[in-house]
């Protein structure tokens, strides 16, 4: 059986330009990394919310494409 070890939250920012942070997974360690910027941060607990975290700060990137 095939199984997922990444995933990815993706926002954008006002200009319209996506930014994405992509969740790796490796047993209960999770590694968190943004495709923009290349920052890089291990997260066991709520990667996904550390995630958002760093594109609203980092990023200005709030606007979440599964809401439009």
């Amino acid at each position: 059986m095939l199984e997922i070890n990444t995933s990815k939250v993706s926002r954008w920012d006002q200009h319209g330009r996506e930014h994405v942070v992509r969740v790796q997974r490796a047993g209960v360690q999770r590694t968190i990394r943004c495709d923009t910027c290349g920052w890089r941060k291990g997260a066991q607990f709520m990667p996904w919310l550390k995630a958002e975290e760093h594109l609203a700060e980092a990023h200005q990137a709030t606007v979440d494409p599964a809401e439009a």
